[in-house]
């Protein structure tokens, strides 16, 4: 799967928290998500807080169209988060180990790296994306 092909992909499943995500799905998703991120900040830095007439690059500057893209993104976000999950067969409720500080992260990390199941398990066939592109 592909940058282009997965953000589409990603979105038709807005809410679907059901199946399983492979790896490169949940990597380039997480790659747009960092872009978009990226890009509404720097908008909110230059285009927004000078037309409110605010300075930039300070504690108090207001974001808020990295927060409406932030939370329009959460959702999707969290739904290919547990389906990665599901590929490597552990639930989606796995994803609340970050709450444990640091090793929570690591181990979310390690568990997101890692290869998922080949064959069918308890969430479903495996995902019909070929895996050598991050392999």
């Amino acid at each position: 799967m592909t940058f282009t092909q997965t953000i589409p992909a990603v979105l038709s499943k807005y809410a679907t928290f059901t199946g399983r995500a492979a790896r490169p799905e949940f990597w380039w998703w997480a790659l747009f998500v960092l872009l978009m991120n990226v890009a509404t900040a720097l908008i909110d830095l230059f285009l927004i807080a000078p037309a409110l007439g605010i300075e930039a690059f300070t504690e108090d500057t207001p974001q808020p169209l990295s927060a409406l893209v932030s939370l329009g993104l959460l959702l999707p976000g969290l739904a290919v988060g547990a389906r990665r999950l599901h590929d490597i067969n552990r639930s989606g409720w796995w994803m609340l180990i970050i709450l444990i500080p640091f090793i929570g992260a690591l181990v979310l990390l390690w568990w997101c790296v890692k290869k998922g199941d080949e064959g069918e398990n308890e969430f479903g066939p495996p995902p019909e994306v070929a895996e050598a592109s991050l392999s």
